[in-house]
């Protein structure tokens, strides 16, 4: 049998078993709640699985193994800096948000999130969390559409459309019919074969160069700052700060993502986060691990074996055929396609929730019934799914570059205005609108200007200051939202000191 038969076979096996996961959630999917929200019913180890999962898109197993192929370990400056922005996601935001969301008019979405927990009559904040939602959103789905073609072009040597297309349509069968559980369920399988194949790929590699000894000495060979968290000699003082400064900056990215969030609103209880938080943080320090070796160490095998890619963020790809049996090769070729899937299939549900949830309802009178939220939020992921795939059909940039404008949108819109929302009960509904367009418009105007620092780092900053100066010029004392600030505390094993400086 041909190499190609044992690929085809385990991508076939894939599509199947995500195809009756979805099929399965769909048959548990009766209200809208719980095609958006999974009726707050998720485990821990699902949520911290899936939230990983959904996290790590394409870029896990392309994007950041390919920028260390091309740039040394300098850029493993990103992984070190969303190690510690998941660990404090978890920590800070996770069993707070949970408890708030429910106590705050039972909150569904991040946009309905802010709206109650800031009693935003005119609805105007949620408006434009949705707008800002759907802009990166669809930019963000576009980016794991790009991986998927790339994906097709590498492994198969096929049309970069056909791929593209491919994979869009398959996400969007079990996403469509399954929801949010079934964009979950589908994560943990995904987040699995994710970690595994970011373990074997590096290891099987090792052992063919020749040990661990003989691969560091051939990727410092090849470039004498390879191994270095600093660069080699060429680089400026100014040039390093930089790079660490925008890597670590990736963290705070966390507190304003809109598919990772979401999954601490799934929770069964806010205790139950102490519990994902460790399974999830673990499982993140795995896959960055095996993803940052990947990349080094690749640089080691082309350089021993030859046939080094034309595109470095096919580093992974191409090891993963020429090491392992075909078969193997083609779970490992499935978990990249785990990679670019999960993360859209969690983007679309969001996207659709902004939509239905946050524009639709919101403008309606009357409300709608269930049945009609139901479908019209199927409606909402097929409408994104077909702009961001038009926006996919010629990419002008990388996967990695995509995923990074996307990241810092959200993060800087949203970032600040979560973790004020949970920790200071003086913000305002003007407060969070003006730091939420800031930080937003900031994103976009620096990254016009190219200055080499990562632009989610100076939004944040400003849409925080922003946020905090005009909540204290339009405070005004509110009973119903102290009310629900202090009984939010109550559901929480809060030390007494911290509080006291809460309030």
């Amino acid at each position: 049998m041909s190499d190609n038969f044992f690929l085809y076979l385990a991508l076939g096996i894939y599509f199947a078993v995500m195809l009756l996961i979805g099929w399965l959630a769909f048959r548990k999917t009766t209200s809208h709640e719980g095609y958006m929200l999974a009726g707050r019913g998720l485990p821990p180890w699902v949520a911290a699985l899936s939230a990983g999962a959904s996290d790590m898109s394409g870029w896990l197993i392309m994007g950041l193994p390919g920028a260390i192929y091309a740039t040394g370990l300098i850029e493993g400056w990103i992984a070190v800096g969303l190690l510690i922005g998941s660990y404090l996601n978890w920590r800070l935001v996770a069993p707070r948000l949970r408890a708030y969301t429910e106590v705050s008019r039972n909150s569904i979405t991040v946009p309905n999130f802010f709206e109650n927990r800031l009693r935003d009559n005119s609805h105007l904040l949620r408006t434009i969390a949705s707008i800002i939602i759907l802009v990166f959103f669809t930019i963000y789905a576009s980016s794991g559409m790009v991986a998927g073609g790339k994906f097709f072009e590498s492994a198969f040597g096929g049309e970069y459309i056909v791929g593209m297309l491919m994979v869009t349509v398959v996400t969007l069968a079990y996403t469509l019919f399954g929801g949010f559980l079934g964009a979950s369920m589908t994560d943990v399988v995904q987040g699995l074969m994710m970690v595994v194949a970011l373990v074997l790929v590096p290891a099987v590699a090792i052992f063919t160069i020749g040990g661990w000894t003989e691969t560091t000495t051939l990727v410092e060979t090849v470039g004498a700052g390879n191994l270095s968290i600093f660069g080699d000699e060429s680089l400026t003082t100014t040039a390093v700060v930089l790079v660490v400064l925008s890597g670590l900056a990736w963290g705070l990215g966390y507190f304003g993502q809109p598919h990772i969030i979401v999954r601490f609103m799934a929770l069964r209880s806010p205790k139950e986060a102490a519990s994902a938080r460790r399974i999830g943080t673990s499982w993140q320090f795995l896959s960055l691990l095996g993803a940052v070796s990947a990349g080094l160490i690749g640089i080691a095998y082309f350089d021993k074996f030859g046939g080094a890619p034309s595109d470095p963020e096919t580093v992974v790809l191409l090891m993963s055929q020429v090491l392992l049996h075909p078969l193997v090769a083609g779970f490992v070729l499935a978990a990249v396609l785990a990679a670019i899937m999960s993360t859209l299939s969690s983007q679309l549900i969001v996207c659709s929730s902004a939509l239905v949830e946050d524009l639709y309802r919101v403008s309606r009178k009357q409300p709608p019934s269930e049945r009609t939220l139901v479908v019209l939020g199927r409606v909402g992921v097929l409408a994104v799914s077909i702009v961001a795939a038009l926006l996919a059909i010629s990419p002008n940039d990388s996967v990695l570059g995509l995923v990074s404008f996307a990241w810092a949108g959200f993060g800087a819109a949203f970032g600040p205005i979560i973790l004020l929302s949970l920790y200071w009960r003086r913000l305002t509904n003007w407060g969070a609108l003006t730091g939420m367009i800031v930080g937003a418009a900031t994103v976009f105007i620096w990254k016009a200007f190219d200055t080499g620092l990562y632009e989610l780092l100076p939004a944040f900053v400003l849409a925080t200051l922003v946020a905090v100066i005009v909540s204290k010029l339009t405070y005004r004392p509110n009973t119903d939202i102290d009310t629900e600030f202090t009984t939010t505390m109550s559901l929480l094993v809060v030390d007494p000191k911290k509080e006291g400086s809460e309030r």
